[in-house]
């Protein structure tokens, strides 16, 4: 009987209301209308976009974000400090490692799930677990504990960075992009200045690293706030009618493919960033968790084409669609130069361009990549819709943006203005086409009940596509320096009169770059110094060279399938797949209403009650 209901609910009637002018204030006592219905802007109550209810949706979206971003970008680049403090332990890398994993693995379900199930309490839910996971990771004396801490955050992170689909259904489809913007533009004090604000707390706090967290606390306790007070969409009565049963999705639900999906994930980036950094490559820690995670991502993705169930994690419809497939992957490869250029320009910096005994001045620089990537975020999301033809301004952003990040391969030690400017202009573009393709995948689906699990699969491919990058720049860059360090240095300094049996301690105190410290190796001179000094630099350019011409294959891949991005202004309309409503004033969702416009479809399949 229940399987009956079940069937009959997925049965959806399609209304068309050609021009029909609704009265405002007909809503009653609800927001608008109570329902969460498709609407058309033109027909909202005057003032529903400054009502209290939507501004503070945005407060959530503002603060939830930027405490997602900031659970890794606070804490990544001082890592180092944070295991001399409660350390050594050679887990350390874990802190980052289980941030992506947990992020990726996050994005997917919470938008199958709320898409299923209703948004709010996995929003709340999720900012409620940052809370605690910053406690955790604030308090922690270990670095197991401070892991354990930071598996929490990723999870929450998960929910703090699915913005594109909560503020995607409630804003018109012409303002989506300004509204990623929005969000975006938050992230500036925990991500684009985060190396910064990291290296200013470890100076000038008693706290030092701590204060990472503690900062965070701040950011995730006022969104857990805003989410509870404010955020009220559709809830799952409200979407699926007084005959929808939880059980009974809960029953349908793909768990076999969920579980192939988790394992395959967590095993397949596990061994990558494993790779070279915690084991060797050739070790069976690496090859194991590798072929066994992407055996159960083959077997995932089998399962969703051949197997799928009535409630499949993934619905593979979506990627019958190739501009919208065109539009993840390019996404993926922003998201693959943010990450790996992240990691690869600090270090850069520290061999190049740093000062003696200045953290700050490398924390102000270390912040070009994350800075470039959201202010080219914020600017893309502004412009779009007033500049139009989205296609061709992510094709053109992306174009010039690949061109001036590879042109950071002429810089050398005496160019740090040059590759200060073209790696911020790169990024800036990098990140303005992010934008961009950010939005197209939530307007492209053709079912906007669909705009979570669409969006969740684009976030997850973003972070999946960026730990595979990362890891591969990070392996080009260690085998490189394994190459031209040993090749290059060793012979200047011979030549310049350094005794062979100190060529070692040279080497290891030139790593730390402006800081080093040579008075303890044997027979060194001020003369030596200044020779090796500059063949270390020299041979530590030949490798990051590589790097950058490395990146450029996937640059070359992202300008060809942006050819292939869809052209999304004529759904650019007045639009709103889901609206919110009042707190007691749910009621059942009616059949699915196609919303025309001036007489023209604006989608081809929306879906009423949407959130």
């Amino acid at each position: 009987m229940a399987d009956a209901a079940y069937k009959d609910h997925q049965v959806e009637i399609r209304l068309e209301h050609a021009g029909k002018e609704q009265n405002p204030t007909a809503a009653g006592e609800s927001l608008v209308q109570d329902e969460g219905h498709n609407q058309i802007n033109h027909v909202l109550p005057k003032g529903y976009f400054r009502s209290a209810y939507f501004l503070g949706t945005l407060a959530a979206v503002a603060f939830s974000s930027a405490a997602a971003v900031g659970g890794f970008a606070l804490v990544a680049p001082i890592l180092a400090q944070v295991n001399a403090d409660i350390g050594p332990d050679k887990n350390i890398t874990w802190v980052a490692l289980v941030y992506t994993i947990c992020l990726t693995v996050g994005l997917t379900l919470v938008g199958r799930l709320s898409d299923i199930f209703g948004r709010r309490w996995f929003y709340i839910s999720g900012m409620a677990l940052g809370l605690i996971g910053c406690i955790v990771c604030a308090t922690a004396h270990s670095v197991p504990t401070l892991i354990g801490g930071e598996v929490l955050v990723g999870l929450a992170s998960a929910a703090g960075v699915s913005y594109p689909f909560v503020l995607g259904e409630l804003l018109p489809m012409k303002w989506r992009f300004a509204g990623n913007g929005f969000a975006f533009a938050f992230q500036l004090p925990t991500s684009a200045f985060g190396p910064a604000i990291a290296y200013s707390f470890l100076i000038n706090t008693s706290a030092g690293w701590r204060w990472c967290y503690y900062y965070l606390i701040i950011w995730y306790g006022c969104a857990l706030m805003f989410w509870f007070l404010f955020y009220h969409p559709p809830t799952f009565h409200m979407k699926h009618g007084t005959q929808g049963r939880k059980m009974d999705f809960v029953r349908h639900f793909d768990f076999k493919g969920t579980i192939l999906f988790v394992a395959g994930t967590v095993l397949f980036l596990m061994g990558l960033s494993w790779g070279g950094v915690v084991y060797p490559w050739r070790s069976a820690h690496v090859i194991a968790t590798i072929v066994v995670g992407g055996a159960c991502l083959i077997a995932f993705s089998l399962c969703q084409v051949y197997l799928p169930g009535p409630e499949p994690l993934v619905p593979v419809h979506l990627f019958k669609d190739f501009g919208w497939v065109a539009s993840t992957v390019v996404l993926g490869i922003c998201g693959g130069v943010f990450y790996a250029f992240a990691i690869i320009w600090p270090s850069m910096f520290v061999v190049l361009y740093s000062k003696p005994n200045d953290l700050m001045y490398t924390g102000y620089f270390a912040c070009i990549i994350g800075l470039g990537i959201t202010v080219g975020q914020v600017f893309g999301g502004v412009a779009a819709e007033p500049l139009g033809r989205v296609k061709w301004q992510t094709l053109a952003s992306f174009i010039v943006g690949a061109v001036f990040l590879s042109t950071t391969a002429a810089c050398n030690e005496n160019t740090k203005a040059a590759a200060v400017s073209v790696l911020f202009i790169g990024c800036i573009c990098i990140g303005w086409a992010d934008t961009m393709v950010t939005s197209i995948t939530t307007i492209q689906i053709k079912d906007q009940a669909d705009i979570g699990i669409a969006a969740g699969i684009v976030g997850a491919v973003r972070t999946f596509v960026g730990a595979v990058c990362q890891t591969i720049y990070i392996a080009v860059l260690n085998n490189r320096l394994a190459k031209t360090i040993p090749e290059q240095v060793p012979p200047k300094l011979i030549t310049a009169g350094l005794p062979a049996s100190s060529v070692p301690s040279f080497l290891q105190a030139a790593a730390a770059g402006a800081d080093a410290d040579f008075g303890t190796v044997p027979g060194i001179t001020s003369g030596i110094i200044r020779i090796g000094v500059l063949a270390y630099k020299h041979a530590s350019l030949d490798a990051y060279r590589t790097v950058f011409f490395s990146s450029m294959a996937f640059m070359g891949v992202g300008v060809i399938l942006c050819l292939f991005v869809p052209n999304v202004d004529s759904r650019m309309t007045g639009e709103v797949s889901a609206t919110l409503h009042k707190i007691g004033k749910e009621k059942p969702a009616v059949p699915s209403t196609k919303i025309v416009e001036d007489g023209v479809s604006n989608l081809s399949n929306p879906v009423s009650g949407v959130a």
